[in-house]
């Protein structure tokens, strides 16, 4: 946090680094539950099967400008290299680009770092089992809230319709004011050795 990535958000803030916060959503078609509490049984509607829809997204960690590659299939380090492509494309400015992200093995591997060092963007591999350390981890909770949560979607398509509409709005900004408190650059730290032990 203070050797690595504490000092490249600061450069962030002061224009001369651009920082993405990159993972993947896997959302699940079916009922997402909010919070119920009630003396009657309630029976939601939900759809059957297990279709998937995948999103690799990188957040932009001062302007909150979102970057996905989505799919019906799976994440893989084809999919890190598309956005990858897409991120360097995004940034016409001549700054250092650094993508924080965790330890998946499709993002570790040697075709994803060889096309980071063509594409010239730092990889900064976050510690194992750190997803406070990755504000966009915040941003895949408030989708869910804003799009899924206690909804019905009859079709597969309209599933992945709300969640589209719901990232749009990312992109538009039009919920600046609710993400610029969400992904504030304020992470929340264990002690390891406190940590280890629970």
């Amino acid at each position: 946090m203070e050797q690595e990535l504490q000092p490249r958000l600061e450069e962030a803030k002061a224009g001369i680094r651009t920082v993405f916060f990159v993972d993947a959503a896997h959302f699940v078609c079916g009922s997402f539950l909010g919070y119920i509490w009630c003396i009657v049984r309630v029976f939601l509607p939900t759809m059957s099967g297990r279709q998937r829809y995948n999103v690799l997204g990188a957040i932009n960690a001062i302007t909150h400008d979102l970057i996905s590659v989505c799919n019906e299939t799976y994440v893989n380090a084809l999919t890190v290299c598309e956005l990858l492509k897409q991120i360097r494309d995004k940034c016409t400015n001549n700054n250092p680009i650094t993508i924080v992200l965790d330890n998946a093995k499709y993002q570790r591997c040697k075709l994803v770092k060889e096309m980071a060092e063509a594409l010239k963007i730092e990889l900064l591999f976050l510690p194992s089992y750190s997803p406070n350390l990755n504000i966009i981890e915040r941003y895949w909770k408030w989708i869910k809230k804003d799009c899924l949560n206690c909804k019905y979607y009859e079709s597969f398509e309209k599933f992945k319709n709300a969640i589209n509409e719901s990232m749009i709005k990312t992109v538009n900004h039009e919920n600046k004011k609710e993400l610029e408190t969400l992904l504030r650059l304020n992470f929340q730290l264990y002690d390891n050795e406190i940590y280890s032990r629970v």
